[in-house]
């Protein structure tokens, strides 16, 4: 049973809140700055390795690491999420997986030239426990928040995030940009060192103030518990309830909705470096400010929404987002090369929005499912927003490629903003809220009234 002390409780709330501050560090220092810097200027050897008998380069080997993590996230979230459900270990599994790919991410700073595949197995380890953790911390929304404030609460969390992040990143910033020239490479390393201790302290910080939700269910008869027990429950009850979904129309429409606006989100996130760098020819410095504007925004920009959304409901203020998703991807188009002011003002625009997007996305889901199987549908929900980010980047290569200009490819994004929006402006909020409660679970079966 629930626990009801933790619903709108403001320590558990503050606690789950900075979880999203202490991984941020890791998101934001390591994986999307200095890791691929290091991995393909000192870790790679020049000109590249062969794979399969072919010669590849970092930045080609490096971009197969995240696909090949993220698929990895695709197959296990779900299924880790069921057994977390049904072993009521949430909170455990989150502290575990935490833990191990904070403590495993330190090691990226011992990494030397030509240490290729170990930096490849230990990114693997590290973004799978990253992506297993966020969905469990996901699943803690529903325990401790009600219709009226999980809205406001995941706003937080992503705000919380944003900052954090964004703190830490500026600190490392600060240490390489005055570091001498000679130390400079040594200074990346200590950056991602206090990277790793950020996301590693702030967690257990932030795991004193949770409690695990719910009771475990009992085994079935003659099971004994262990590993394989867990795992085939986890398998069975995962293809249980994907067999059931389709008798959920409206939790389903808002997943296709979702995959479509988020798959936009997502490629914004993924090219606008590429974009700033080769298109608008930025220096990397003025692509690293603008990155930190994004993060400082984002801040304000999850709170803003996350009030927009109390006085007009969260789907409404997704579409509000979506509209002005629009008017980035035109502003994107209209940059002009070599200046750097109106890039920023585009990367003021693109932290606006994203906070409110990612964290309203969550929130609405978060209201819409079952909380006994939170975790396992909040696998699901990673499995969505892991897809997505393989059509936009997908199509905007295709159109960059076709026509030329990546500025053209930068306006084929409106699409998927545009087909989210109509999708989501269908899904019947209220009806995909009563449904919820027709779903039943019990052992690696779910039952539907």
């Amino acid at each position: 049973m629930q626990d009801a002390s933790m619903r709108n409780d403001r320590r558990s709330i503050f606690g789950w809140a900075m979880y999203d501050w202490a991984n941020s560090a890791y998101t934001t220092t390591t994986l999307a700055v200095l890791l691929p810097a290091i991995f393909t200027g000192e870790i790679m050897p020049e000109g590249g390795i062969t794979v399969l008998g072919r010669m590849v380069d970092g930045e080609s080997l490096f971009s197969y690491m995240v696909s090949a993590a993220a698929l990895l996230a695709f197959v296990l979230s779900p299924v880790m999420g069921a057994v977390g459900d049904f072993a009521a270990r949430k909170l455990r599994f989150l502290r575990t997986f935490a833990y191990t790919g904070a403590v495993l991410s330190l090691l990226f700073a011992l990494m030397g030239p030509g240490d290729v595949w170990l930096t490849v197995i230990l990114f693997l380890v590290v973004e799978t426990c990253w992506a297993i953790a966020a969905v469990f911390y996901d699943s803690l929304l529903p325990h401790l928040t009600t219709n009226e404030t999980i809205d406001r609460v995941s706003s937080r969390g992503y705000a919380f995030g944003y900052l954090g992040g964004g703190v830490q990143f500026l600190i490392s910033l600060l240490l390489i940009q005055f570091s001498p020239e000679s130390f400079a490479a040594a200074a990346a390393r200590i950056a991602i060192v206090m990277a790793g201790l950020w996301w590693l302290g702030f967690a257990i910080f932030a795991f004193r103030r949770l409690r695990e939700p719910g009771v475990a269910e009992p085994l079935p008869a003659g099971a004994r518990p262990g590993f394989l027990t867990y795992a085939r429950i986890g398998f069975a009850r995962t293809a249980n309830t994907i067999a059931r979904l389709r008798k959920f129309p409206q939790l389903l429409l808002f997943l296709v909705a979702f995959l479509l606006y988020n798959d936009g989100v997502q490629t914004v996130i993924s090219i606008s470096a590429a974009f700033a760098t080769e298109t608008l020819r930025l220096d990397t410095a003025d692509v690293a400010l603008a990155f930190l504007v994004v993060q400082i925004v984002a801040f304000g920009g999850a709170l803003l929404f996350g009030w927009i959304a109390g006085k007009i409901g969260p789907k409404r203020a997704i579409m509000v987002s979506l509209v002005l998703w629009t008017g980035v991807s035109i502003l994107g188009y209209s940059l002009p090369e070599e200046s750097f002011l109106p890039f920023l003002g585009l990367a003021a625009s693109v932290g606006l929005v994203l906070g409110g997007t990612q964290a309203l996305s969550r929130s609405l889901y978060g209201s819409m499912i079952p909380e006994q199987a939170s975790a396992e549908f909040y696998g699901f929900y990673s499995v969505f927003s892991k897809f997505a980010a393989i059509w936009g980047p997908l199509l905007f290569g295709i159109v960059n490629q076709v026509t030329g200009s990546s500025r053209q490819a930068i306006l084929s994004l409106i699409a998927f903003f545009t087909l989210g929006f109509i999708l989501l402006a269908f899904v019947d909020i209220d009806r995909a809220r009563q449904a919820k409660e027709l779903w039943h679970f019990q052992g690696a079966a779910a039952r539907v009234d």
